[in-house]
C-alpha cells in the first residue's frame, strides 16, 4: 500500500489533494463536462490560520465539499462562479425567440435601467435570496419603485435564474416567493383600476361635447368608451377596420409606442399576444356616427397620409396627420378632467353644495368603465370576455363579480321601506 502524502504540517492528505512549494494547498478533480479542474487555498482546514499577507477564503475541504456536492447534483458550480447575471440575461433573452419586439424592447430597458449596473455585475454563484430581497428594497427606498414597477423587475428576473437553474449553475431560484415577502413587509395592496361612475361618465362626456376647446377628442372619447378598447387598438384602428355596412369593428392590430434599444421612441404596429386579442366589436349608434362625422371631416382635411410599418388609414390622427401617442391621450383627457372639475366646483359654490369632482383615470379606465356598464346589463359571461379580448376568463369575473356587487346594493337601496318585514 503506498504511504499517504501529507502536508508540511504532517498531516494526511486525501485523494486530489496536495501542498504546493509556496504552502498553497490545491485539490484536483474532473468536471461533469470530464475536464480537468483545480482549486486552491491557503488553508486545509476551517480552523486554520491564513498565513499572513494571504487573502483571506474558503478552506480546501470546504471548497472540495462545494465541489462534490455539486457534482452529485449535477450543479456545474465553476461555470456558475464564471459568469454574471448579465451574462444569464443576455442567454436568456438570445433564446427567447418568441418574444415579440415590443416585449423585447421591454425586458431590455427595465433591465438596463435598474439591473445591468448593479447586481447585474454580480456572479451567480454570488447572488442570494438575501442578496435579492437587499436589491428590490434598495429600488424602492432609493428609486421609488412602486408595486407595479417591482412585479415586473421580478417578472423578467426570475425566468432568468429559472434558466441557470435548469441549466445546472445554481441549485435554487434566488428570487422565489422575494415579492411576497415585500408584499407583506410593505403593505403592499395592488391599486385597483375604477370605473368610472355613470355620473362621471355622463358629466364628463357632456362637457367634452359642449367645449370649444377640447369638443375635437369627442370622436375618440366615443369610441373607447363604446367599445372598451384598449388605447392602442384604438389609436391604431383602420378604416378599412370599420364595417359601416355591418356594423361591425375589426380588432386585429395593437399600436404601440415604445423606446428603441439606442433610445428614443418609435411607433409600431403589433398583432395581439393572444388569439382572444382579435375580435368583432359591433358598432354601437354613437360609435358609428362619431366614426362617419370623422370621416366625413378627415376628407375634407385630408390628413390621412401617415404610414407605419405598412399600416395606413388611420381613423385617429391630430391636425397635422400624425397618429395620437398613448401619453398625449391621457395628457388630454387630464386636461379635460381638470377643467371639467373646475367647472363643477364653481357651480357647486354658486349653488352651496359640496363639489363631486370626476378622479383622476386614464384611457385604460375608460376600457373598465365600459367593462363595468356591460357586466351591468349583460349576464353572458363568455360574451363580455369575448368582446373585451380577455385570454383569461377570471379578468372578466372580477370585474363582473364587482360590477354586479354593486348593482345588487343599489337594487336593495331601491327595496326599502316596499318589503313589509315588520
Amino acid at each position: 500500500m503506498s504511504e499517504k502524502r501529507k502536508d508540511l504540517k504532517g498531516r494526511n492528505l486525501k485523494e486530489g489533494e496536495d501542498q504546493m512549494p509556496d504552502g498553497r494547498y490545491r485539490f484536483r478533480y474532473t468536471d461533469r463536462r470530464g475536464k480537468r479542474q483545480a482549486v486552491y487555498s491557503w488553508r486545509l482546514l476551517s480552523s486554520d490560520k491564513t498565513p499572513a499577507g494571504r487573502r483571506e477564503g474558503m478552506s480546501l475541504r470546504e471548497k472540495e465539499n462545494c465541489i462534490k456536492q455539486d457534482l452529485a447534483e449535477g450543479i456545474d458550480g465553476r461555470s456558475a462562479a464564471r459568469y454574471t447575471l448579465n451574462d444569464m440575461f443576455k442567454l436568456y433573452m438570445d433564446g427567447k425567440h418568441e418574444l415579440k419586439q415590443s416585449t423585447r424592447s421591454t425586458y431590455n430597458y427595465v433591465y438596463r435601467n435598474y439591473v445591468a449596473e448593479s447586481l447585474g455585475n454580480e456572479r451567480l454563484s454570488d447572488i442570494k435570496y438575501s442578496d435579492i430581497k437587499t436589491f428590490y428594497n434598495m429600488l424602492i427606498r432609493n428609486r421609488g419603485l412602486k408595486p407595479n414597477s417591482m412585479e415586473i423587475i421580478n417578472a423578467i428576473l426570475h425566468p432568468v435564474f429559472t434558466v441557470a437553474v435548469r441549466d445546472g449553475y445554481i441549485r435554487s431560484n434566488p428570487t422565489a416567493g422575494v415579492i411576497l415577502e415585500l408584499k407583506k413587509g410593505h403593505n403592499w395592496e395592488k391599486q385597483k383600476r375604477h370605473a368610472m361612475t355613470e355620473e362621471e361618465q355622463e358629466r364628463f362626456v357632456a362637457f367634452v361635447a359642449n367645449s370649444e376647446l377640447y369638443g375635437r377628442w369627442l370622436p375618440l372619447l366615443t369610441v373607447l368608451l363604446g367599445t372598451g378598447c384598449r388605447i392602442g387598438e384604438v389609436l391604431g384602428l383602420r378604416w378599412c377596420d370599420c364595417d359601416f355596412e355591418n356594423g361591425t369593428i375589426s380588432i386585429n392590430h395593437n399600436l404601440i409606442y415604445r423606446q428603441k434599444d439606442g433610445g428614443g421612441y418609435e411607433m409600431h404596429i403589433s398583432t395581439p399576444k393572444t388569439a382572444a386579442g382579435c375580435r368583432m366589436i359591433p358598432m354601437l349608434k354613437e360609435v358609428r356616427e362619431a366614426l362617419l362625422h370623422l370621416k366625413e371631416r378627415q376628407l375634407k382635411t385630408g390628413h390621412v397620409a401617415v404610414a407605419v410599418d405598412g399600416y395606413s388609414g388611420f381613423v385617429f390622427t391630430n391636425s397635422k396627420g400624425n397618429i395620437h401617442i398613448p401619453r398625449t391621450v391621457n395628457r388630454a383627457f387630464e386636461s379635460m378632467r381638470r377643467e371639467c372639475n373646475k367647472e363643477e366646483r364653481e357651480r357647486a359654490k354658486l349653488e352651496g353644495r359640496e363639489p363631486l369632482e370626476i378622479r383622476h383615470f386614464s384611457a385604460h379606465n375608460l376600457r373598465h368603465t365600459f367593462c363595468t356598464r356591460f357586466c351591468e346589463n349583460e349576464t353572458n359571461i363568455k360574451v363580455i370576455q369575448e368582446i373585451m379580448g380577455h385570454s383569461d376568463i377570471g379578468t372578466t369575473m372580477n370585474i363582473y363579480a364587482e360590477a354586479t356587487e354593486s348593482k345588487k346594493k343599489e337594487s336593495f337601496i331601491n327595496l326599502e321601506g316596499k318589503i313589509k318585514i315588520s
